[in-house]
């Protein structure tokens, strides 16, 4: 058994879908953890339901730490180009949110017995996050043998119990979205905007433009609806 920290978006969907094509029996885990936007829930709700997994959804409240865009009364940054995306951390960073994530998804392993752990960090086409980093996943890993009973159990039969996944790690934006349409991942189902309007995603903040940029390099069609345009009319 293996859990699978799911968002919603393109790249937990995609994991998921790898996860399940390598054998593995999946739990998906989402977070409603105080996000501004409910519709990445929603999102990994049908994408859980379309994939025929359990999907445990746990409550938490980053938003009342707050110093996020994405949880706190602060500007989501917008841009008319890919290329105007800032190289430091932005203001979308959620504090530690990858370590509560991973942290959650560790004791639901632990009490079902799950001995993998997937998440769908990319340290390559990203917002600059520290914790996408392969340094943070290495450090993750140590965390998981030494914090746990499991990990104590098994390191005492010279064992390690829990390996940490995040597949995806190296791979650019267009390699993800060609992984997910071999895997057969319904990308219209996937939401990554940190910014939606009611009539579609925001098609300018960071998550946007690197998805639009990923699915051109790909020489895919976007099924994404942007707010005021033709969601077929995008490449």
């Amino acid at each position: 058994m293996a859990i699978v920290l799911l968002s919603g978006g393109l790249d937990s969907a995609t994991c998921l879908a790898l996860a399940r094509r390598e054998g593995f029996a999946c739990v998906a885990l989402s977070l409603r953890y105080g996000q501004r936007h409910a519709v990445e829930l929603d999102a990994a709700r049908a994408i859980a339901t379309a994939a025929g997994v359990e999907h445990v959804v746990l409550d938490i409240d980053l938003a009342t730490v707050g110093g996020s865009a994405l949880t706190d009364a602060i500007e989501v940054p917008k841009h008319e180009d890919v290329a105007d995306v800032a190289a430091d951390i932005p203001v979308t960073y959620v504090p530690a949110r990858n370590t509560v994530f991973l942290s959650l998804g560790l004791a639901l392993a632990e009490v079902r017995g799950a001995r993998d752990l997937f998440i769908g960090v990319n340290a390559l086409d990203y917002s600059g996050y520290p914790d996408c980093r392969p340094a943070f996943l290495e450090a993750f890993q140590r965390l998981a043998d030494l914090a746990t009973r499991a990990g104590v159990d098994a390191a005492a039969r010279g064992e390690r119990w829990m390996t940490v996944h995040a597949p995806l790690l190296t791979l650019t934006k267009a390699e993800i979205v060609r992984l997910g349409a071999e895997l057969g991942v319904d990308h219209a189902a996937t939401v990554s905007c940190y910014d939606p309007a009611p009539d579609g995603a925001c098609g300018r903040c960071d998550a946007c433009l690197l998805r639009r940029r990923g699915f051109a390099e790909a020489g895919l069609v976007d099924p994404t609806r942007y707010a005021g345009e033709d969601p077929w009319a995008t490449s």
